[in-house]
C-alpha cells in the first residue's frame, strides 16, 4: 500500500471505527514528517474520545497504526487529535516549559517534571530556543522526567 494509499486507508479505518460507536463524522486527514494526521472534528463526544489522561486518543493512534502495519503499508505512524485537543495542550506545555525555563534561569537549580513523552519533546524543543538551557530525560517508563537545567560553564 503506497502512501496515498495509507492515507486514505487511515482515514476510512478511523471514519469506520467511530461509525461503530456512533459517531458518524468526516475525519481531516493530512501527512507531515511521514507521520498519518488524522483530525477529528469537535462532537459532543469529545471528552469520550480523548479520554482520562488522553489515553483514549492514544488508544485510536494504536489501532490505525497497526491495521496499517498489518495492511503493510508504506507509511504507519498516526496521530490522531480531537477538536484540536492535542495542538491546544501542546501550546498550553509551551507556555509552561517557558516558566520553568525563566525559572531554571533565576534561580541557577535544575528543574524535573514528570512529563509524558510528547509533552517531553515540546519541553525539548522549546529549550532549543535558549543557549544557557540543556534539557535531557532521566528515568524508566512512568518515571521518566524531564530535566530542565543551565548550561554548564565552559
Amino acid at each position: 500500500m503506497n502512501r496515498d494509499e495509507s492515507i486514505r486507508f487511515a482515514t476510512k479505518y478511523l471514519e469506520d471505527l467511530l461509525s461503530f460507536f456512533g459517531i458518524n463524522v468526516a475525519v481531516d486527514s493530512t501527512i507531515d514528517d511521514e507521520v498519518i494526521q488524522l483530525s477529528i472534528p469537535s462532537t459532543s463526544m469529545n471528552s469520550l474520545l480523548i479520554g482520562r489522561e488522553a489515553n483514549n486518543l492514544r488508544a485510536l493512534q494504536h489501532i490505525v497504526s497497526m491495521a496499517l502495519t498489518s495492511h503493510e503499508a508504506e507509511v504507519t505512524r498516526v496521530n490522531v487529535d480531537v477538536a484540536d485537543y492535542k495542538r491546544q495542550r501542546a501550546d498550553r506545555i509551551a507556555e509552561q516549559a517557558e516558566d520553568w525555563i525563566r525559572e531554571v534561569r533565576a534561580t541557577g537549580r535544575p528543574r524535573r517534571i514528570n512529563l509524558n513523552a510528547a509533552d517531553r519533546r515540546i519541553v525539548h524543543k522549546v529549550a532549543q530556543d535558549y543557549s544557557d538551557i540543556i534539557t535531557h530525560s532521566e528515568g524508566e517508563g512512568r518515571d521518566r522526567q524531564i530535566v530542565i537545567e543551565k548550561q554548564p560553564l565552559k
